[in-house]
């Protein structure tokens, strides 16, 4: 098998839905920033190598449909010989199209390819535009169709994740948000066009803006004010809008090239993936998908929990990170997560708590921000891994290149 590489990798920022600053912009204007912000960033590649865009989308209709992996392809000027396609695993599309552009690569079949994901929900709404549930599938295993609030509550109750345990983890998870933006950390995010619409005179104006930070993040958290917050999904439930993630709009993409291409050439790769696995589990817990998961990936790279340096777990919601941190023997050391411990190695710049969880972009997204951090701190090995929708988690090993 051939080697395959990341050589960039970059993300939009991360909006609040419909009232964050990327709310009125079009996705495939997102996703065309994020395409070009990667190809930019790539120095000494130009556009006719690449030969195929995968796009991860959850809901990949209306403005985010039409097999938008071609329509970018020709929004962003590449040649007609590069072609794109779409896929959907929920949660974890992103980082599904950057496997499979790996997979083609170490295959052989290319050479280079973009993996990517997108998603605005404050488009294309949560379940998209016309759900259809099979009605009988629906009555014999509801579970299939459960809502993702419900599963967090789920996971909440039958593993004791209490109340507080939860809203200390979303309240770390803004800490260490706000920090990171203090410090300027998120140099994986390209400023990103944004659309607005005003009236004047009587006419409605588009404006264009330049947004090039996460607008979800707050500042202002606190312990106390989280435990003021009523539950989301159940009237004596636990789960809250402060200790579930944000629902966001964004676009993220990484360019992988093959070994031989890396040296014609001349680029500097950042990591390669070691290893992809997927693991599913039953689908009123969905969230405890990373459990399976990550064990999975890290058997087949050979490698232990103790041998990563670096990890991205998404926080669809607190109770479902916590267990699965627990389930490998991570949530009780706690200065591995804490935002005021400085041997923090667990979404060390805050999670989707704060940051925003862009379904199918997430996968896409948190592999810019895992790329960007192991670079940084020279982390040798990182792990990405999500829950996803229907009962399933994704888990992804990087090794950082020399």
């Amino acid at each position: 098998m051939r080697e395959a590489y990341i050589v960039s990798s970059v993300r939009t920022p991360g909006c609040r839905r419909n009232k964050g600053a990327l709310a009125k912009t079009r996705p495939e204007e997102l996703l065309q920033t994020a395409i070009n912000g990667v190809m930019e960033r790539a120095k000494g590649v130009e556009k006719k190598y690449v030969e195929d865009i995968l796009i991860g989308c959850a809901f990949p209709e209306a403005e985010q449909g039409l097999n938008i992996g071609r329509i970018i392809a020709q929004m962003c000027d590449f040649p007609d010989s590069t072609c794109g396609a779409t896929v959907n695993r929920f949660c974890a599309s992103g980082l599904e199209a950057i496997a499979l552009q790996y997979m083609r690569i170490m295959a052989g079949y290319c050479d280079v390819a973009i993996g990517g994901g997108l998603e605005s929900m404050s488009i294309v709404p949560m379940g998209g535009n016309l759900p259809r549930p099979h009605p009988e599938l629906a009555m014999s295993k509801p579970e299939s169709y459960i809502s993702m609030g419900m599963t967090a509550e789920n996971v909440a109750n039958r593993y004791k994740i209490t109340r507080e345990m939860q809203d200390e983890f979303g309240f770390h998870s803004q800490m260490k948000a706000v920090a990171a933006q203090k410090n300027g950390r998120y140099k994986e995010i390209v400023p990103t066009p944004a659309s607005r619409f005003k009236v004047k005179n009587g006419i409605t104006v588009k404006e264009t803006f330049m947004q090039d930070y996460d607008d979800g993040v707050r500042d202002t958290t606190t312990i106390e004010g989280l435990a003021k917050l009523r539950p989301a999904f159940a009237a004596m439930g636990t789960v809250t809008p402060g200790n579930s993630s944000q629902t966001t709009d964004g676009a993220a993409a990484s360019l992988v090239m093959s070994g031989d291409m890396v040296k014609k050439l001349g680029v500097k790769p950042i990591a390669k993936l070691v290893c992809y696995a997927v693991a599913g589990c039953r689908s009123d817990e969905m969230g405890v998908g990373p459990a399976y998961a990550i064990p999975k990936a890290l058997k087949i790279a050979g490698l232990k929990v103790e041998d990563i340096n670096l990890w991205e777990v998404n926080e669809a919601f607190a109770s479902q990170c916590i267990y699965s941190l627990q389930q490998i023997g991570l949530y009780e050391k706690r200065d591995l997560w804490l935002s005021d411990s400085d041997k923090r190695i667990i979404n060390v710049n805050g999670g989707a708590i704060a940051l925003g969880h862009p379904l199918g972009c997430t996968g896409a997204k948190l592999c810019a921000q895992l790329m960007n951090e192991m670079r940084e701190r020279g982390a040798k090995y990182g792990v990405e891994s999500m829950c996803i929708g229907g009962g399933m988690g994704a888990a992804a090993v990087f090794e950082l290149c020399d």
